[in-house]
């Protein structure tokens, strides 16, 4: 419904603002002297100071507000663009706009453009769990080497008490498998993933038993550490928390939900590379689904 009246909105705008701009442009005059001109322009300017810097700021923290001030700041420039080159036609400095405007205000407009579009829809890699994956799940010694990272092969030899060949073949298998790679520094960093569900049915034999089985085993671990959890909920001080709510959607909302869902997971996954003093993990997850006709006992 809200989406329904902006885009009405958006379009009643667009159709009255055809008549309004044949109207100037038949009505207004070619020249005309004006108070505050300096004001204006150096308001503007230290206006568009402040958006640079907010927006770095919030950009490089990765937050959700940075996406309209990036937008802002570079309907900012296009707009500095315009006036610099249109008012200044007639002056000796005209060409000094247009230099100005194509090769800076413009270009660095469409990056902030594109850095904005970056923080709302840039997702975690999305692919299925495969029959390798659960191999390696069945296997502690990835889950050890991964939960050591980032570091490098020695400190996590050191750390998990492996041999360094053995730390040397998790790594790469799992590197293969596009689960960690090495930074510039040459140390190993995980590389967060949105590993789907495999489908049972997409396999035959004693494959699709196997995924059944480790399916299975999953969500019987998640029982598991969910019970866990509350059983020792008055221990973990701030670090937990827990929501929970019905509501009635239709298919395409839940799909939407999903996505938001996945796009602010992601956006906190990718906030850093490197730990940071008093950070510690936190096991998120997220379910929804039908509930029963009549409560479980």
């Amino acid at each position: 419904m809200i989406r329904r009246l902006l885009l009405t909105v958006l379009a009643g705008a667009a159709v009255l603002l055809v008549p309004w701009t044949v109207y100037l442009a038949h009505t207004l005059p070619d020249r005309y002297d004006t108070g505050q001109w300096r004001a204006a322009w150096v308001g503007f300017d230290i206006a568009l100071l402040l958006c640079f810097a907010a927006g770095a700021c919030l950009g490089l923290l990765r937050r959700r507000a940075a996406v309209p001030l990036l937008s802002a700041t570079a309907a900012m420039l296009c707009c500095d663009a315009w006036f610099d080159v249109v008012l200044g036609w007639t002056s000796a400095e005209r060409w000094t706009s247009v230099a100005l405007a194509v090769l800076v205000e413009i270009p660095v407009a469409v990056a902030l453009a594109l850095a904005a579009r970056r923080l709302l829809s840039d997702p975690l890699p999305r692919r299925s769990v495969t029959l390798r994956d659960i191999e390696m799940r069945d296997d502690p010694r990835y889950q050890w080497v991964t939960r050591e990272l980032p570091g490098d092969m020695e400190a996590v030899a050191r750390r998990t008490g492996l041999e360094r060949a053995e730390v040397a073949e998790c790594l790469k298998t799992l590197r293969d498998n596009g689960f960690v790679r090495r930074d510039r520094k040459g140390n190993w960093i995980a590389i967060p993933q949105d590993l789907r569900e495999p489908e049972p049915d997409d396999y035959d034999g004693a494959d699709r038993e196997r995924v059944a089985a480790f399916l299975d085993a999953k969500y019987a671990n998640e029982v598991a550490l969910l019970s866990w959890a509350a059983a020792h909920r008055d221990e973990f001080g701030p670090w937990a928390t827990a929501q929970r709510t019905s509501t009635r959607l239709t298919e395409d909302e839940f799909r939407e939900l999903d996505a938001e869902y996945r796009e602010l997971i992601a956006r906190y996954c990718r906030r850093r590379r490197r730990p940071v003093t008093g950070e510690k993990e936190l096991s998120v997850r997220f379910y929804a689904f039908p509930p029963p006709e009549t409560a479980p006992a």
